[in-house]
């Protein structure tokens, strides 16, 4: 899995490439924690790349979601592939954690 984080706007864009599971999942939660403990903007997480998540990938995204809101900051999720979109619409994360087709429908909603 790869990482990368972009300022775009206020938010931090988190990119993800290859697997999110079991083994890479403390990774991601390790490298986003920079953002989370004081968050100065939003996260983005873009999923173009993501070709896989699990049960323990979408842990650290709940945990992120949460950690977001309490510091009244927004997460979510953009371009994410049609299977990982499916994996989030049958365990009902598409109701927590926003999602949106692209990076600039992220940065410019409820504007």
């Amino acid at each position: 899995m790869d990482i990368s984080v972009i300022k775009k706007e206020s938010s931090n864009v988190v990119t993800i490439t290859g697997r999110l599971d079991s083994i890479t999942s403390s990774v991601l939660e390790e490298r986003v924690s920079q953002y989370t403990t004081s968050p100065e903007g939003d996260i983005i997480m873009d999923f173009s790349g993501l070709e896989y998540i699990s049960s323990a990938g979408l842990r650290v995204l709940l945990n992120i979601s949460k950690v977001m809101q309490k510091h009244a900051c927004n997460f979510s999720i953009c371009n994410a592939q049609d299977h990982v979109r499916e994996v989030f619409e049958i365990s009902g994360f598409d109701m927590i954690i926003p999602m949106y087709n692209s990076i600039e429908e992220c940065c410019s909603r409820g504007k």
